[in-house]
């Protein structure tokens, strides 16, 4: 039994396992625990070893690569056209390792422990980030409810809920005082948590010799610098840059028919916190780069010019990602260019 490609169908608690030969041919169907598929590879010749990129799938990976084998991490939208007639676990396995064997497929890189650690971070903060306002809309709620409006802004309702506290008469009732005294406090808490991640990011960026070249960048910053690292594996995964701009669902989808094009919105594919960071980077750099004397500058002009505000964040965001994988590539931080006189 010469197994060359082992497709692995992952699961929390078993995995599904199906071997093919060198024709293709299925020779292997087995379930096992994760600690048993890595027993059964420790015991084959080396060969290809194809899964989803999927929770726990880096882990794997890493421990199979270091038993001298050639791990294959797909996207599961891709293994998916090669499940045949009812899904099931055994369907999808022998589906995962055909879709490996094909010289079209897109393949996603191992992360490191260190890159999967900084993900794990960035994860975290978003998630406290979502708490707080999903704190801040309830706070807003109640005080409306007592006809109390404030002006948007999270500053501006910091500092009304200073004043309406620290008066004598208060229109709110003692027990919902107390219930926006103690909702209060668990919002300054929640900044603190995040301002550590961000004190955290920043010294990271300080040090990480890759995440320093990327905040050269205008509009990207540690935070935006970091996260990439984390989701980037290198940059030779990327042949152009605009392939990292289309990895991120930056550029427009198209809907082509009959040699007739067709560009929709954006295609929004890929990794969504990434590509909303490097929106707001993009927003937020916006206005110091449209008034520079600079071909970026005159690009983003132009575009301002006969298009919605909106559209042309959006298409610097594209365009960050693709001075992203250009300063990657050279690895030489990013130079402002004087536009050349008439």
């Amino acid at each position: 039994m010469h197994i060359t490609v082992l497709g692995i169908d992952l699961g929390k608690n078993s995995c599904s396992v199906v071997g093919l030969d060198g024709s293709g041919r299925v020779i292997l169907r087995r379930r096992l625990p994760r600690q048993g598929v890595v027993k059964l590879a420790a015991g084959l010749p080396s060969c290809v070893m194809a899964m989803e990129a999927c929770c726990g799938a880096h882990h794997l990976g890493r421990t199979l690569r270091e038993q001298g084998h050639t791990v294959r991490l797909m996207s599961p939208e891709y293994v998916q056209p090669y499940v045949k007639a009812q899904k099931n676990d055994d369907r999808d396995a022998e589906a995962i390792a055909e879709a490996a064997t094909r010289p079209t497929m897109r393949f996603v890189e191992l992360k490191s422990e260190t890159q999967l650690d900084m993900q794990s971070l960035h994860r975290a903060r978003d998630r406290l980030v979502g708490e707080r306002t999903a704190l801040i809309n309830q706070l807003r709620a109640f005080l409306l409810e007592r006809g109390i409006a404030v002006a948007q802004g999270r500053r501006k309702l910091e500092l009304h809920l200073q004043t309406l506290l620290a008066a004598e008469q208060v229109t709110l009732s003692p027990r919902t005082r107390r219930l926006i005294e103690d909702m209060c406090a668990e919002w300054q808490a929640l900044d603190r948590r995040i301002l550590a991640f961000d004190e955290e990011f920043a010294e990271q960026a300080r040090s990480d010799e890759t995440a320093r070249l990327l905040t050269t960048i205008p509009g990207i910053g540690p935070l935006n610098a970091t996260a990439l690292v984390a989701a980037m594996s290198k940059a030779e995964t990327f042949g152009r840059a605009r392939d990292l701009a289309a990895w991120l669902g930056l550029v427009p989808r198209q809907a082509t028919t009959g040699g007739k094009p067709k560009l929709l919105g954006i295609s929004k594919r890929g990794n969504v916190y990434l590509r909303r960071m490097l929106i707001h980077g993009a927003r937020a750099a916006l206005p110091m780069l449209s008034k520079g004397e600079t071909p970026l500058g005159a690009w983003l002009r132009s575009l301002l010019a006969r298009a919605h505000m909106n559209t042309v964040v959006v298409a610097l965001a594209a365009k960050l990602a693709r001075i992203v994988c250009a300063v990657l590539h050279s690895g030489k931080p990013f130079e402002v260019q004087v536009a050349k006189a008439a």
